[in-house]
């Protein structure tokens, strides 16, 4: 299984990393943090209103321990005779607890006021910015060359379009805000414990460096559980990929329990490193709240004295207890939300680099466009490779004139679709020149260019919907009557009536509810409706059986009828007929001619067809 298989299945978590979890990190943090906070900078002011609100929002809960506080001294106060002399009359001033508790709730409904509007200003932002960024990469993806999707695996690039930026949206509705509160509520108690008492102030602070000594040395020994369980995930969800794709042959072959031996190895291997993962990064807590702990007895101890001493206020004391837990809470979360920034940023990273790849070169201002296409095509001197250092093509000459039908054959890697990627533009010429009607096709507008082509591949595509959306993919707005007629040419028409919906009938996502057979018959009713000047047909009969590829092949010739085709042939049976073969190997054709006009050589060609002949007749 590939690496980017890998990182595919092991980035469905879309949640923030845990205590200890590895983060990806950005190559160029800087560089990348600015070009994120370019696309931020539109909603500059929301951010200022977003900060000012979290900030209100935090200074009206960290005050709360404060003002009860004052609750807690007036009680003591009231109740304090008692304490010295059981029969001292107690007067309790209940109003003024009241009041203090009335100023305590309209304080917290402040709070969760401007929490709410932070909260909700801060998901338009995140949103936003994402729907920008989404629509960039879609632009983006569509002026992309072909040479870019040939190298990467389409679950790299959908991770991209998909993970990484809704990595990028949780960690702005979310961590940014979370991460301002935080710095907001340290800053803010650390002054109102300071205020309290500078003495217990300090014996607060002492025990942040302990603090921070566990929790560095404890994730660091997590960390490396935490790479092997991430790697043995992308293991596992590889090996069910796998085992599901492929049941049917697991099946055919008897290999269940191999299957099922190896799952259980890999899943027991993903148990015991999991286990010391989660373990080792859950004594982290533990650990923190008994030296949280015992700072509370020791400002419990000393606070208690003061008080004796009327050095400070009882009430005091207890909101001095609630500031320093909510002192050190913050402390982590910032820590972990540093981690989940990081992985953020490099999550932009990665979305910037498809931002940052080399588009097709654009069209001229004085693009041509070809209104009516005869369907003459020249390769001059055509040379071309996808290595500097490698040439393929070199020195290729071609003359097809109208109507004729060019078969292109030879061993893999031959060349064979290279050379109509070339004709198409989904690869640019390194020298010489490709013609259509003695225009070069350098010239002329791509979207006019590729209009004029019709493909029928190997492998058939059709989308999720109805059979006649299918096929009118082939043309805008065709009507009923010509998504019809274009069915009966392509000997489509028969089976799409026997269908329970008929032409209304859905696709599902694979289109796996028809055959493969009755998939390709539609997209030659979907190439036939398109009407094109010039056909590319690329071995379409090479997965159906024989009497569906007689259906198939009937409904290609009434398609081929009156148009150029260029038809790429592993099947060297299926085109004797045609008007010209060019025989490829190794980028160059090195023989041309029809076939009966190739046997007669005894070369290349023959070699092949008598190989193909010969295997048949072993075979049978």
């Amino acid at each position: 299984m590939s690496e980017n298989k890998k990182e595919q299945n092991q980035g469905g978590h879309q949640g923030g990393p845990r205590m200890g979890m590895p983060v990806k990190k950005a190559k160029d943090f800087k560089g990348t943090s600015k070009r994120l906070i370019k696309y931020l900078s539109p909603y500059k002011y929301s951010f200022i209103i977003v900060f000012i609100t979290a900030i209100l929002s935090t200074l009206f809960t960290i005050i709360g321990p404060k003002i009860m506080g004052l609750a807690t001294t007036q009680l003591f106060k009231d109740i304090k005779p008692r304490i010295f002399d059981q029969y001292a009359r107690v007067s309790i001033n209940f109003s003024y607890i009241r009041n203090i508790l009335l100023l305590l709730a309209l304080f917290y409904i402040i709070s969760s006021l401007f929490s709410y509007i932070q909260q909700y200003i801060m998901a338009g932002i995140s949103q936003k910015t994402v729907r920008k960024m989404r629509n960039d990469v879609n632009n983006k993806l569509a002026k992309l060359p072909l040479k870019y999707f040939d190298s990467r695996t389409h679950g790299e690039i959908l991770s991209r379009v998909t993970n990484d930026i809704d990595m990028i949206s949780n960690t702005l509705q979310q961590s940014v805000t979370q991460l301002i509160t935080g710095l907001v509520t340290i800053i803010g108690v650390l002054i109102i414990m300071s205020i309290i008492s500078p003495i217990l102030t300090l014996v607060a602070l002492f025990t942040l460096p302990l603090s921070a000594i566990i929790t560095v040395s404890i994730a660091k020994k997590s960390q490396k559980f935490f790479k092997e369980q991430q790697k043995t995930i992308g293991d596992l969800n590889g090996h069910v990929e796998e085992m599901f794709t492929g049941h049917k042959i697991i099946k055919a072959y008897g290999r269940e329990e191999s299957s099922i031996t190896k799952f259980n190895e890999i899943n027991n291997k993903l148990y015991k490193v999991g286990w010391k993962a989660q373990f080792i990064s859950g004594i982290i807590f533990p650990l923190l709240n008994f030296i949280s702990n015992l700072g509370y007895v020791v400002i419990c101890v000393i606070g208690g004295k003061m008080v004796i001493e009327n050095k400070i206020k009882i009430g005091d004391i207890q909101a001095f207890i609630n500031y320093s837990r909510q002192f050190t809470q913050p402390i982590g979360q910032i820590a972990n939300i540093t981690n989940i920034i990081q992985g953020m940023v490099a999550a932009s990273e990665r979305v910037f680099e498809i931002l940052d790849e080399k588009e097709e070169i654009q069209d001229t201002k004085d693009a041509l466009v070809i209104d009516h296409t005869i369907g003459n095509v020249r390769f001059e001197h055509v040379n071309f490779s996808y290595k500097q250092d490698t040439p393929l093509i070199e020195d290729m000459n071609i003359d097809v004139k109208t109507g004729q039908t060019i078969a292109i054959v030879g061993p893999t890697g031959a060349g064979k679709t290279t050379l109509v990627n070339l004709l198409m533009r989904f690869y640019e010429i390194n020298d010489g020149k490709i013609t259509i009607d003695d225009i070069e096709i350098s010239k002329l507008k791509r979207n006019n260019l590729r209009s004029i082509f019709g493909m029928v591949l190997q492998d058939t595509w059709l989308f999720n919907g109805t059979i006649r959306d299918n096929i009118a993919y082939g043309r805008e707005f065709a009507n009923e009557e010509e998504i019809i007629h274009a069915a009966k040419a392509a000997n489509a028409d028969h089976f799409i009536r026997t269908l329970p919906d008929g032409y209304d009938t859905v696709l599902n996502e694979e289109a796996s509810n028809i055959s493969q057979g009755q998939r390709q018959l539609l997209t030659i009713a979907r190439a036939i409706l398109a009407n094109p000047a010039i056909l590319i047909l690329d071995e379409a009969t090479s997965n159906v059986d024989t009497r569906t590829e007689v259906h198939i092949q009937k409904a290609m010739n009434e398609l081929m009828k009156g148009r150029t085709s260029f038809v790429i042939a592993h099947r060297l049976s299926t085109i004797k007929n045609a008007d010209n073969i060019l025989v490829m190997n190794n980028g160059t054709v090195i023989e041309q001619g029809n076939h009966q006009e190739l046997l007669d050589k005894n070369g290349f060609y023959a070699d092949l067809y008598n190989s193909q002949f010969t295997t048949k007749n072993v075979l049978a």
